[in-house]
């Protein structure tokens, strides 16, 4: 398998190379050059497999000959500390309405199911190679944490996350911010997401930068963690009929990173009906898909931080498939956001996606609103961002012979104010974060200043 960029300027490269590289020398972001395929019996046999079976057969065909080697052992380690069994579990709140906990992992967010594997695939290619690099990432909350929780103590590295300051909950906040190993380096950047973002893309741009720091990258801009996040939108398919049946899927969703998944699930032959883009009151994709401008706004602090995110990154993956794989076409797209700050594309285009996509938002009111009446209903407590795709699948208006999906993706103890809002019960951590609230936190706070953050990176790792 060879990946090409979405922006038609850089060479292609092999599975090693997208995982090492993560941004595209051209600034673009790595693809598949082709779209392996699972055929109706190669999805029927996945049935009742366990989770890390059914994934490397998943992910084996994005793979090298050396990472497909190594793949069953890293998934059986990447898994062996989910707090549930069947690592994502799937469970039924309605008639035709599924919920996919993804929050089992050690940072109690969907983010942990694929940088489990992440982490582990580059720790394994660099210690091959004898090579080191330096993370960067930008964290809407939960990205950071899980980050540091795959790479945390790893020689073969550092990690740099910047997260937006007094943007994200305190446990986001902290499960970052006490971790105590010496490679680990956390900024609080002042400004939102989209600044820490944009200065992450701006360090992997400057290519003497980029060269001498050796960066890598952990967000889903690296095409391994997408790849990753693929295999649960399978195993929920599976488990619900698939390829007998059609599924449709609710993803709480800012980034596009989540949502994209599923797009990639689709591509190699999944049964798709839907997949319902839930935002909140950044609505950007929203937006989109209702217009077919892609216009960002001021960024919103809502109940919802991970979704507070209006420039999506992952949004470039689709539209290089939109525009039929023309590089050119997705760079000019680029270049008129970053010049005019908008662009659109046209009506067939528009027509394209939506034949995949539809859009949804909700507000803080109704975030709190769901999470009550799920509560009330089921029993079942549920996080403000799960509540968004709850909304999203419940406005779908779907027939009744297509199961709707709602991806779980963050446990409710990670935004205890807000539950405590909406059901009158604060959600208690697990037993392994018990204390996290006493733990002491190390962070640096930084201007929203490029220059800022490169000396700050430059500092970090050559403490190491």
């Amino acid at each position: 398998m060879r990946y090409v960029s979405t922006r038609g300027k850089a060479a292609a490269v092999g599975f090693e190379g997208a995982l090492l590289a993560g941004l595209a020398p051209d600034g673009g972001l790595y693809v598949p050059e082709t779209w392996p395929r699972l055929a109706g019996d190669d999805l029927a046999a996945l049935a009742g497999l366990p989770y890390a079976r059914l994934a490397e057969r998943v992910l084996a065909p994005f793979m090298d000959e050396a990472g497909r080697a190594a793949l069953g052992p890293l998934l059986d380690a990447a898994y062996a500390g989910f707090a549930h069994p069947a690592v994502v579990p799937l469970k039924q709140l309605d008639a035709g309405l599924w919920l996919l906990e993804l929050f089992h992992g050690p940072t109690l967010a969907f983010k942990d199911v694929a940088l489990q594997v992440l982490g582990r695939m580059l720790d394994a290619a660099l210690t091959r190679r004898g090579e080191r690099l330096t993370i960067v990432g930008a964290t809407s909350g939960d990205t950071g944490a899980a980050a540091i929780a795959a790479c945390r103590g790893l020689a073969s590295m550092d990690v740099v996350i910047l997260h937006p300051k007094g943007r994200v909950s305190d446990v986001q906040r902290r499960q970052m911010t006490t971790v105590a190993d010496a490679n680990i380096h956390n900024v609080a950047l002042e400004g939102s997401f989209d600044d820490c973002q944009a200065l992450v893309k701006a360090m992997f741009n400057d290519a003497p930068f980029r060269d001498a720091m050796r960066l890598g990258a952990v967000n889903s801009i690296n095409w391994a963690r997408v790849m990753a996040q693929a295999a649960y939108y399978v195993a929920a398919a599976v488990a619900l009929g698939s390829p007998h049946r059609r599924v449709a899927f609710a993803v709480p969703t800012g980034n596009f990173g989540d949502v994209y998944a599923g797009y990639v699930a689709h591509r190699m032959g999944l049964p798709v009906a839907r997949l319902l883009v839930a935002t909140n009151t950044n609505d950007i994709l929203a937006r989109f898909l209702e217009t077919g401008e892609y216009r960002p706004a001021g960024v919103t602090p809502t109940l919802s931080p991970s979704m507070d995110i209006q420039v999506a990154s992952n949004f470039e993956r689709l539209l290089f498939e939109l525009h039929g794989r023309d590089g050119a076409a997705v760079e000019a797209l680029m270049t008129e956001l970053a010049r005019k700050g908008r662009f659109a594309v046209g009506a067939d285009r528009l027509t394209d996606a939506r034949a995949l996509f539809a859009g949804t938002r909700l507000d803080d009111a109704g975030m709190v609103d769901t999470i009550g009446r799920v509560f009330r209903a089921t029993g079942e407590t549920i996080d403000p961002h799960t509540a968004c795709g709850i909304h999203a699948a419940r406005a779908a208006g779907l027939s009744r012979e297509v199961p709707v999906v709602a991806l779980a993706t963050a446990h409710p103890a990670k935004f205890p104010q807000a539950v405590a809002r909406a059901t009158g019960r604060e959600p208690a951590l697990p037993a392994h974060l018990a204390d996290l609230a006493s733990r002491p936190e190390r962070y640096t706070v930084l201007p929203n200043e490029l220059g800022a953050v490169q000396a700050f990176v430059r500092a970090s790792a050559k403490a190491r």
